[in-house]
């Protein structure tokens, strides 16, 4: 199967294609860091208009560039939801557009689901069942994978998802947008122990989290800071805590569902200090983690185009033509293909 794959729940306009048989993908991102920069976070009335601007010629130049006929394409997936309400609406709508058009089915996909899946475009797959830590700026779960759509909820946020505290902590600061890579930029540069921040909830016996206990500290300890304090070392010890937090949940929800396999996805898993740590901790007790390419772990097509392709090849697809993007759709609602 050769899928299209539409990605437009946020700030990046993305196609992709991806070929089943090969197991070959390619993919095209725009980002509107740009557009969102003066305002320090992303404005979703201007994601969208920029999305209805770019995603048509994007994929008109996407398919020629690569000598893709329409009628090559088996199917078009296209990011459903959660996300931006706007946002999800334009790629709805010109995913549903074209595959009407050019005769050939759609499908509206998870957004989580796609980035739970984003490891399987490695070379080497991770067999399932395993345990998911899912981290990104809307989103910090732990999920018992046991195939897919089997996900069973082991532990959530109660508050800010883990990116969503990079990025007010990194707006308090006083970094560039996108604050999350600015911040962990910042605190590679910086002494991890400089500051002794709570790891809130890490000891509580579920597998779930917080973390804007931990913003409202940095916010104190920020504004007692004198002038000439060093910033590398207050971004280095937040980022301490938040990545002891999520290692520690997760070695408690591969205890609970006793699994010796982790996959770390979302925008999150690019944090390098959560890919060192989490290779040497869970190494030691016998535990295989995986992380998607750096390509796939912030938003894109090419998941969603896998993860498409996956759900046409058991005989899923839209079944009309009407157009029901959900900006909140829990990843549990999701069942497994029936074929």
């Amino acid at each position: 199967m050769l899928i299209l794959g539409i990605e437009t729940s946020c700030d990046e306009t993305a196609v992709a294609l991806y070929d089943s048989a090969s197991h070959q993908v390619d993919q095209l991102v725009h980002t509107q860091v740009d557009i969102h920069a003066p305002y320090g976070g992303v404005v979703p009335e201007l994601a969208s208009r920029d999305h209805v601007t770019r995603l048509a010629p994007m994929i008109e130049h996407f398919l020629s560039e690569r000598f893709i006929k329409p009628s090559e394409l088996d199917g078009i997936a296209y990011t459903r939801g959660p996300g931006l309400i706007g946002a999800l609406m334009v790629g709805a709508c010109l995913g549903k557009s074209l595959a009407y058009g050019w005769g050939i089915p759609a499908l509206g996909v998870h957004h989580i689901e796609a980035h739970l899946l984003a490891v399987m475009l490695e070379e080497t797959q991770p067999d399932f069942p395993f345990v998911a830590l899912i981290v990104s700026g809307g989103h910090s779960l732990l999920v018992h994978v046991k195939g897919v759509g089997e996900y069973h909820l082991l532990g959530e946020t109660l508050d800010d998802a883990a990116g969503e505290a990079f990025d007010k902590t990194a707006k308090l600061l006083g970094l560039s947008y996108p604050g999350g890579p600015a911040l962990a930029a910042l605190a590679e540069q910086g002494d991890p122990k400089a500051y002794h921040f709570t790891r809130p909830m890490m000891h509580h016996p579920t597998c779930d989290m917080s973390f804007s206990g931990l913003k409202t500290q940095i916010a104190k300890t920020y504004a007692e800071l004198p002038e000439d304090s060093c910033m590398a070392d207050l971004a280095a010890s937040f980022q301490a805590a938040v990545v002891d937090v999520l290692i520690a949940k997760s070695t408690r929800a591969l205890k609970q569902v006793n699994s010796k396999r982790l996959v770390v996805a979302g925008g999150v898993s690019a944090n390098q200090r959560l890919r060192r740590l989490s290779q040497t901790t869970f190494k030691k007790h016998g535990i295989d983690v995986v992380f998607p390419k750096l390509a796939y772990c912030t938003d894109n097509a090419a998941m969603v185009a896998y993860t498409g392709a996956v759900r046409m090849a058991a005989g899923e697809f839209d079944s009309d033509l009407s157009i029901q993007p959900k900006a909140r759709w829990p990843l549990v609602d999701l069942r497994k293909p029936t074929s």
